[in-house]
């Protein structure tokens, strides 16, 4: 029996950025419908990392939600990262200041695996008075009608009618494709695998996440994420452009890595891998794309939101799904569902997040000059308030702006 069904608003995909908006849209008292081609509990490839972008946005839609995940037992804590440069000699640790919320101090950052993290998204939704979710239904087909789109599966057996259609279907977006007219390019998308490890040594006491930026994948990384559990999310992620010049096959050289690079190898001694490899593809946001018209906003990976430096996705879906929901209020506030009238959403996407995405791939493209970076490790090891100004940075952005100013380094080096 076909399942007719008409919304204000259809969301597509239950990833972060979907899930994101649905619990949003239900705090604003907005019904909508989810919808996720996929059953939870689902997995889905990523590092793993939760940064403060993801517990900032928790609590703006609910401080329950927040304290809710804080309780939850999956997760590992994480203080700060340590980044590797390309010469091995030497590596940065940065150490992030704690989250402070409800009248005590959290970590500020955590790592879990999405098959946990994204299950709990999946069942705060199933909570939600306003929202009704739809698992197992891939929509493929859609027709724009003078109000809003109609939506079906491929056999026709759901058909949604919808004012609005925000889409947070990944990287691999149809609607996105079809609809918005976004492609994918080799120079602003990358390609990772990874692969889960048990009992990997080394690790810093606080369990700091790892990026190795070794010499053979830059600009691309190798990264070793700990998870609860002993366990951990290790991979690599290099642009597609580069992959395609230097023929590299991700799969071969991560394995290459783990068996046989010095400073590395040592550490998988006693390691079992728990996984096979996985590849998955990543929309960089080291260009701008329209990611909204009339009745419709794409979010997360359908709107290339991954940060071109760090790989990190799941904030940033967080940040557009917030945002897309409340634009959606917007538009019902004002009656005004054009593209005109949508494009403050990408405004406001460009304002917080797209300007610290084109400094990323600032600094992804000065990985090329490893003199240059080798001077910088040397300053910042050197200079303890100016690896403390580095950890405040991850949080600042006008700090890190500081960081493609060659005064900045210069006024430090001389300082030595």
């Amino acid at each position: 029996m076909r399942q007719e069904i008409r919304t204000p608003v259809c969301i597509i995909g239950a990833g972060p950025a979907g899930c994101a908006a649905a619990l949003k849209l239900d705090r604003l008292g907005i019904d909508c419908v989810l919808v996720e081609k996929s059953h939870f509990p689902r997995d889905k490839v990523c590092g793993d990392a939760i940064s403060g972008k993801v517990i900032v946005n928790l609590k703006r839609i609910d401080p329950d939600l927040l304290r809710r995940f804080y309780a939850m037992p999956w997760k590992q804590d994480i203080y700060g990262i340590r980044i590797v440069l390309p010469d091995r000699a030497r590596a940065v640790d940065l150490r992030f200041k704690p989250a402070h919320y409800f009248g005590k101090d959290y970590p500020p950052g955590f790592t879990a695996r999405r098959l946990d993290f994204d299950n709990w998204l999946a069942d705060e939704v199933r909570q939600c008075a306003r929202v009704q979710f739809l698992e197992d239904t891939n929509l493929t087909q859609f027709v724009r009608m003078p109000d809003g789109f109609v939506l079906s599966d491929a056999a026709e057996q759901v058909r949604i009618r919808a004012g609005v259609v925000l889409d947070a279907s990944g990287a691999r977006s149809s609607f996105a494709r079809h609809m918005a007219g976004i492609r994918h390019e080799a120079g602003h998308t990358a390609a990772s695998v990874r692969a889960y490890f048990r009992n990997v040594g080394g690790f810093s006491e606080e369990k700091f996440i790892e990026i190795h930026y070794l010499k053979e994948l830059t600009p691309g990384y190798f990264w070793i994420f700990p998870l609860a559990g002993n366990t951990a999310n290790v991979g690599i992620g290099m642009r597609t452009d580069y992959i395609k010049k230097r023929k590299v096959n991700l799969r071969k050289t991560v394995q290459q890595i783990v068996k046989d690079h010095p400073g590395i190898r040592e550490r998988f001694a006693d390691a079992t891998q728990e996984t096979d490899w996985i590849g998955h593809g990543l929309p960089l946001g080291s260009k701008r794309y329209p990611i909204s018209g009339e009745r419709y906003l794409l979010a997360g990976d359908a709107a290339h939101l991954v940060d071109p430096l760090s790989g990190e996705g799941i904030g940033h879906a967080f940040y557009s799904g917030v945002f897309a929901a409340e634009q959606v209020q917007a538009c019902m506030q004002a009656g005004d569902y054009s593209a005109a009238f949508m494009r403050a959403y990408d405004a406001r996407i460009r304002r917080v997040i797209g300007k610290e995405m084109q400094l990323s791939y600032r600094m992804q493209r000065l990985l090329n000059y490893p003199l240059l970076t080798r001077l910088v490790t040397d300053v910042a090891l050197s200079n303890r308030k100016l690896v403390a100004s580095l950890a405040d940075m991850f949080s600042d952005f006008e700090l890190r702006k500081q960081l493609v100013k060659p005064g900045f380094w210069l006024r430090h080096l001389l300082r030595r």
